[in-house]
């Protein structure tokens, strides 16, 4: 997130669709087989977890793989390129990344 907003300018790609979903994971593929980050986190804030936008912007769309996001500990989110499923993964992984501005 640090490097998308120092480097692009921007944050994070957040979600809010099926068809933003399938058009991020056809971009992704152009670049990579890795599944990159996008702006998804999931934490637990007052004894609940949840997940939400790093941009602020509202949670109105998931599309989490079976047995996902994780509830141990503070998690970010992958865009498979593969499935276009979304999976929690610890956040100091080094992989691509989608920045959106």
């Amino acid at each position: 997130q640090s490097y998308c907003q120092s480097v692009y300018q921007g944050q994070l790609a957040s979600v809010h669709s099926a068809a933003r979903n399938e058009e991020l994971q056809k971009l992704a593929r152009t670049y990579t087989h890795r599944a990159p980050w996008i702006g998804a986190v999931t934490s637990r804030t007052a004894g609940q977890w949840k997940s939400f936008w790093e941009d602020s912007s509202p949670w109105n769309f998931a599309n989490w793989a079976p047995t996902n996001p994780f509830h141990i500990v503070t998690t970010c989110t992958t865009l498979s390129t593969r499935d276009g499923l979304w999976r929690s993964r610890f956040c100091l992984q080094l992989r691509p990344f989608i920045c959106q501005y």
